[in-house]
């Protein structure tokens, strides 16, 4: 696909207040730049000013893991992560090519994934076995009996894109960047700051909540959204 930059810095400007977009290159080792680039991104939108953020993900690792890679450095990025997951603000990531590594990480922290038909998630793998970091988790999260993503953790074989699609890993395979991004922009409009973190919460709990350990996290946000919808300054 031509000039995806180009779309995802059109598409930015349209967003009203200017979206940060946020570029990952999977085929850089991770380092302490690559957990700063993410922190100052989420630094720039923690304050309610921004309206979404983009983040463009591509490339995969060719070599080894760094000499020099750290667990504790590998924690500061999984961290960084974190933060952008649970962003006041919707995130859209839009994936080109081979993803994995840094890309693929990125691209799992987002809430609305946007493929080109060349996409295709790739698990790192180092010494001839995957590299045991949270995009495992995120892939096995809801789909740890789906053939594409068990083929994918245990021996490194790429989730194509159709695959991803099917397995919901994307949300949108597209052609027409511009035309899929609107559609995002209008998808993901409706909510944003506390009660997208509390929704997101919710998300991530249910595979692993009880019903009755559910049950009153889940009536605690009704009654927020009974309250907000009768009288918005009571809810706020």
């Amino acid at each position: 696909m031509k000039d995806i930059p180009g779309a995802i810095a059109t598409a930015a400007a349209q967003f009203g207040t200017e979206a940060p977009v946020l570029r990952i290159d999977g085929r850089h080792p991770l380092s302490v730049s690559s957990i700063d680039r993410v922190n100052a991104v989420c630094d720039s939108v923690e304050d309610g000013t921004r309206a979404r953020v983009i983040v463009q993900v591509s490339g995969f690792p060719e070599g080894a893991l760094a000499k020099d890679l750290t667990v504790s450095t590998v924690s500061k990025w999984e961290r960084a992560l974190r933060r952008l997951e649970r962003l006041p603000v919707p995130t859209i990531a839009v994936a080109e090519g081979a993803c994995g590594g840094l890309a693929l990480d990125a691209l799992l922290s987002t809430d609305y994934r946007i493929a080109t038909g060349s996409t295709s998630l790739v698990v790192t793998v180092d010494n001839g076995v995957a590299w045991p970091g949270m995009a495992l988790y995120r892939l096995a999260r809801s789909h740890a009996g789906a053939a594409a993503v068990r083929r994918a953790v245990l021996f490194g074989v790429p989730v194509s894109a159709p695959d991803a699609l099917a397995l919901q890993l994307v949300d949108a395979l597209t052609d027409d960047l511009p035309g899929a991004l609107a559609t995002a922009v209008e998808r993901t409009g409706s909510v944003r700051g506390s009660e997208l973190a509390i929704r997101r919460q919710l998300l991530f709990d249910a595979p692993t909540t009880s019903f009755e350990e559910a049950v009153g996290a889940h009536l605690a946000a009704c009654d927020r959204a009974l309250r907000q919808a009768a009288s918005p300054e009571a809810a706020a």
